[in-house]
């Protein structure tokens, strides 16, 4: 058995308001279409193409209702000054940046994002993961805090990249290998050693304004930044920890003829993603399944149902909407997901670690409550935990 706690979570640069979000969108996608209308030669009237994004966002989009605020690393999602942005320069002698550029910010924003959540780690952790699906460099962010640290001969770095929304659970999965690795071939001393997970998603870098399709409008008003890093201890080292949540079963399945209804991939203009309007109805079909099998692998049964909390990696309203209807969850259920969706928008794999750590430290949450978590992602993947919130 494994606890995860001790967790922290960066601040973003930018937080604003989903309003001032969607007007944000609305500006940057009625500018980048009126630049390339004029450089057809054909005219373009920048206001009243603003005023139909503002409706097409307003029908497409996830309003305030659901979401309330986002964060931002990046400066140009705070401003409109279009010659002062670093990858959304659509003024009138800019260009928006390409993939390279967007890595390079990628790469100074994940080493800064590091530094600042291991800032007071004093002891190494015997393994760190790093988790994201939205930048690459190499050496890595992760790499970098360990060399700077000094920590080179203590701490091994894995990647568990391009996941997407579901990667906190197969990085746990690496983490509980990695204990029971160290305590089978190193003795007690590896088998009390740490695992650290530290995620960087920059969702920010890879909106493309010229794309105004209502599949593209819905991720990017639902999508923000959010980095955030957890240990995972093994049982022996539970005592004296802050309040924190034990790993009780873990699990994956992929769902058969879906792989065409969610993908993410790499375009020259950043990170581009596929999402099809089936997607909650496909996993809709597996989901109850899952979640038995899950609970079995936990000792439990879909008895326990009524009494768990569900940790719901919300990829989107719909999405949380459909699970509780599927499994008749209540409002008091799924309250985590739902509050870190309207706090901070879907920050693709970071989003469970922010709900984790609400559930963790939680005064009206008890001791040994199960917590079935579940995330979802291209395959179509299915992932899950069962946990149980452990008090210090």
């Amino acid at each position: 058995m494994f606890l995860l706690s001790d967790f922290r979570a960066l601040r973003p640069r930018h937080l604003a308001t989903q309003a001032e979000t969607l007007e944000w969108l609305a500006c940057v996608h009625a500018r980048a279409e009126a630049r390339q209308l004029n450089e057809k030669g054909e005219p373009a009237d920048e206001e009243s193409l603003r005023d139909s994004m503002r409706h097409r966002l307003a029908r497409f989009g996830c309003n305030m209702s659901q979401i309330a605020t986002r964060g931002h690393e990046i400066d140009d999602c705070s401003h409109t000054r279009w010659s002062e942005m670093e990858v959304y320069d659509f003024s009138e002698q800019g260009a928006p940046q390409g993939m390279r550029a967007r890595t390079k910010l990628f790469e100074l924003i994940a080493t800064e994002a590091c530094s600042t959540l291991f800032s007071e780690v004093e002891r190494p952790p015997r393994d760190l993961i790093h988790v994201t699906c939205t930048g690459y460099a190499a050496p890595s962010a992760a790499q970098l805090l360990v060399a700077a640290k000094s920590w080179g001969a203590q701490t091994r770095v894995t990647h568990a990249y391009h996941m997407g929304c579901y990667a906190a659970l197969p990085a746990l999965r690496m983490a509980a290998g990695f204990g029971a690795l160290g305590a089978l071939s190193a003795g007690s001393r590896d088998a009390e050693a740490r695992t650290d997970i530290v995620h960087t998603e920059l969702c920010s870098l890879h909106m493309n304004p010229l794309r105004h399709e209502p599949e593209q409008l819905v991720i990017q008003s639902l999508f923000a930044d959010g980095c955030i890093a957890y240990s995972v201890y093994p049982e022996a080292q539970f005592h004296g920890r802050q309040a924190g949540l034990a790993v009780l079963a873990l699990d994956e399945w992929i769902i058969p003829e879906s792989a065409a209804s969610m993908a993410w991939f790499c375009s020259d203009s950043g990170m581009e993603m596929v999402l099809a309007r089936d997607v909650p109805e496909r996993i809709a079909g597996s989901l109850q399944a899952f979640v038995a099998s899950l609970l079995e692998q936990a000792g439990l049964s879909m008895a326990a149902v009524p009494q768990a909390l569900f940790a719901i990696h919300p990829g989107g309203p719909k999405i949380v909407d459909q699970i509780a209807k599927l499994l008749q969850l209540s409002e008091e259920q799924i309250r985590f997901s739902r509050a870190v969706l309207r706090e901070r928008g879907n920050m693709s794999s970071a989003t469970l670690p922010f709900i984790w750590q609400k559930i963790a430290l939680a005064s009206d949450v008890s001791t040994f409550t199960p917590i079935v978590s579940l995330a979802f992602g291209p395959g179509l993947t299915l992932s899950g935990a069962i946990l149980s919130k452990v008090l210090p």
